[in-house]
Formats: structure tokens, C-alpha cells, sequence
């Protein structure tokens, strides 16, 4: 059975396709996988707690303030005990609610409450669907981590109306959930082992007001704090100044500078992995000014720059306290592999993935990354993936090379 014992938390929105929510139940049940479901209130109206229950052989949960669950927190327990969360019907209601964090009910509160990760299925009027609200609400949930199925073409619940809105077939949600679950590293493949993130850019001042800097979202960095904590790992992620959240279940430092950095990679030694993510700026200003420097026609300032420390070569070196596996990233934009290679020898690092972030392909700011794994026995080349998808599969290449060396990477 391709899904034997996983857990999937089943949230089941308002609408006319939440009748195929209860047979993706039962395909779920017949692979094996142990079903929980929530029923919104507007899903009530469609379909009954009872039937949900029935098909899964679970209690179908619909009150947030259920004093029986809530003593025990449930809606914690409910968020935390799954493999995967997934959300089928996904309405547009529903995808406004996470993609703004509202926790106004049980489905809404376990969405924000959960450390795992989401997979939806929207099915709504393709009006809806098309509407900018929606199309805005759908990038900020891809942007998150949420991974999607559907929504499908076809002929709509109202008379006459066609269009893509229509949700996913009970068989492709149960591919998708195969397919991410797949990619998905065991939630104890690292337990016990300690691990070290940085993230993001980092800002150089050059005065009060104007800074050296790259550019860097932080999510792919991120992406793979959150994957290491799933994982089991005990992690923590020193991150620059990003726009996007912390993540859950993992201790972060927040940091301006390359030294800042350092300064804090250094602190949380001894770990078992370093993988450093950020993009830090090479360079900082010899002298930077206290005041704003003002600008005056026909003089333009000169600055003085100074080589920042190398917070990877540092780690990747350190005498005393070197993590067992160090993994640095290149971003490149021309000879990509060659580049990557020369790097991983010149930090003397172990691991290099190497990924090019030319303006055409997107990958600053973007939700998706196409890498390469670049170690001394040489190339693996992944196909472009969700940046949570290259976290997952990271940490499960992490987790092989300590299982294949004993414990000892």
C-alpha cells in the first residue's frame, strides 16, 4: 500500500465538489493512509459529519471550541499528528483565510496552527477563480510552501457555465499527496542531529540611510530550515533581513551584516551540519559614514571596500569545531558547474548546489529553483522544483549521508 499508516488531516471546504471529498477518503483509506477530516461550516452544508466519519472510521471535527478536544488542545494536536494537511474542496474563501493567516474557525486555526506541509485542491466558479483577489491570494500560498493540485477544466455545477474552477479528481489529489509525501523526508531522519542555517542577504551600511547588499528573498534558505525541523533536526537559522516569516518549530537570529552573521554562526557551534544558504554581501565599506552623505552636483562620493568575512570558508575551515558536513551554495550566472566546482574547492566546503539566478529565470524572489549538487564525486543535476520541494530533497540527501556513513558524515 503506497500510503501504509501515513497520516493526512483532510480539511473540507464549502462547495458543490466537497461530495468527492468523502471518495478520496475512501481511496485514501484503501492505500492504506489513516484519515482525519474537518468539516467547515459551509461544508456542513454539503455534506454531513456523519458520513465524513464513516468513511474515514475517525470523528469528523468541526467545532473550534469543542471543550473535549480544546482540553487538550486539540486543534494543536489535529495540526501537529499529520504526515500531511490537505484541503479539498480549497474554496476561495478558504484560500483567502491562509493566505492572510485568519483563524476565525477549526479548518482556518489548525491551517495556521500546523509545522506541515499543505497541499490544496481549489475548485470554485472560474469567474472566481480568474478574479485578481484570488490570483493574488493563490501566489502568496504557492510563495508559503502550499503545493497545489487542480483546479481542472470542465462544465461547472451551474447551468451552463465552463471553464477551470472544477476540483481535482479524488485519483489526482491522491497522486499529488503520493507525489509530495515522496519527496518528503522522514519526520526522523535527523533526529538528534544539530544543524545550522543562514538565509537571506545581508545589508552593508554604507550610511545611515543606503546599503551594499544582494539579492536575496531568503526562501530558499528558509525552505530548508523548515525541511530540517521536520526532519527531526534541532536547527537553527541565522537569517538576514527578509520580508518572509520565520519559520515554525525552528529557533532563528536575526542579523544586518556579514559579520553579524559570522558572529552568530560561530555562536550556535558545535552542529552536526552547516548549510549556509545566504547570499552575503562580498564587500562593506572601509569607513561607514555617521551621517546621510548628501548628494552635491558634480561630485560624486568614492568608497573605500573592504573584503567582508567569509562566513562559509570560516565554518568550512574552522579548526576546532568543524560541523561533520558543510553545504554551501553558488549562485551564479554564467558557467554555472565550473564556477560551482571552483567554489567548492576553494571554501573547501563538501557540498556546493549551484543554481543560476540570471534575471530570465526567475529564481531571486521567485518560488521556484533548478540546482545542481555539486560534491568531489561529482554532478547531480534536479529538475526546477518548488524551493520546498529542493529543501525536502536536501535533507534527504543530508539524512542518506549520515545513515550510509554510520551516523558520521
Amino acid at each position: 500500500m503506497t500510503l501504509d499508516q501515513k497520516r493526512i488531516l483532510l480539511v473540507i471546504g464549502g462547495g458543490i465538489a466537497a461530495y468527492k471529498s468523502l471518495d478520496l477518503v475512501r481511496r485514501l483509506r484503501e492505500r492504506g493512509a489513516q484519515v482525519r477530516t474537518i468539516l467547515t461550516k459551509a461544508g456542513a452544508e454539503f455534506i454531513t459529519p456523519l458520513s465524513a466519519a464513516s468513511l474515514s472510521g475517525e470523528k469528523c471535527f468541526t467545532d473550534l471550541f469543542s471543550l473535549t478536544d480544546e482540553a487538550d488542545i486539540g486543534h494543536i494536536r489535529l495540526s501537529r499528528e499529520a504526515d500531511l494537511v490537505v484541503v479539498a474542496p480549497a474554496t476561495a474563501d478558504l484560500m483567502a483565510k491562509m493566505a492572510q493567516g485568519f483563524a476565525n474557525d477549526l479548518a482556518s486555526t489548525v491551517l495556521v496552527a500546523t509545522d506541515k506541509r499543505v497541499l490544496i485542491a481549489p475548485a470554485m466558479n472560474p469567474y472566481m477563480w480568474n478574479h485578481q483577489a484570488t490570483r493574488r491570494n493563490l501566489a502568496q500560498l504557492i510563495a508559503d510552501g502550499v503545493a497545489t493540485v487542480g483546479p481542472n477544466q470542465g462544465e461547472m455545477a451551474e447551468r451552463n457555465e465552463m471553464g477551470r474552477g472544477r476540483m481535482a479528481e479524488p485519483l489526482e489529489i491522491v497522486a499529488a499527496i503520493e507525489k509530495l509525501l515522496a519527496e518528503m523526508p522522514a519526520t526522523d531522519a535527523l533526529k538528534g542531529r544539530r544543524m545550522l542555517v543562514t538565509s537571506g542577504p545581508t545589508h552593508e551600511p554604507i550610511d545611515p540611510v543606503r546599503y551594499i547588499s544582494n539579492r536575496s528573498s531568503g526562501k530558499q534558505g528558509h525552505s530548508v530550515a523548515r525541511a530540517a525541523a521536520a526532519a527531526g533536526a534541532e536547527v537553527l537559522l541565522v537569517s538576514g533581513p527578509v520580508e518572509i516569516p520565520d519559520p515554525s518549530g525552528v529557533k532563528t537570529v536575526h542579523v544586518e551584516t556579514a559579520a553579524e552573521m559570522l558572529s552568530a554562526a560561530e555562536a550556535a557551534l558545535p552542529v552536526d551540519i552547516a548549510v549556509c544558504a545566504a547570499a552575503v554581501a562580498d564587500w562593506r565599506v572601509d569607513a561607514v559614514a555617521n551621517e546621510k552623505l548628501k548628494k552635491q552636483e558634480g561630485r560624486i562620493p568614492s568608497l573605500s571596500l573592504v573584503e567582508n568575512p567569509d562566513v562559509l570558508a570560516t565554518l568550512a575551515r574552522h579548526s576546532k569545531k568543524r560541523p561533520r558536513l558543510v553545504i554551501g551554495f553558488a549562485a551564479e550566472t554564467e558557467n554555472l558547474l565550473a564556477h560551482a566546482r571552483e567554489k567548492l574547492k576553494r571554501k573547501g566546503c563538501d557540498w556546493i548546489v549551484a543554481n543560476d539566478v540570471s534575471p530570465e529565470t526567475g529564481v531571486f524572489g521567485g518560488t521556484h529553483n533548478q540546482v545542481h549538487l555539486v560534491t568531489a564525486n561529482g554532478v547531480e543535476s534536479w529538475p526546477s522544483l518548488s524551493k520546498e520541494a529542493v529543501a525536502d530533497g536536501l535533507v534527504r540527501k543530508i539524512a542518506a549521508e549520515f545513515a550510509r556513513a554510520g551516523g558520521k558524515a
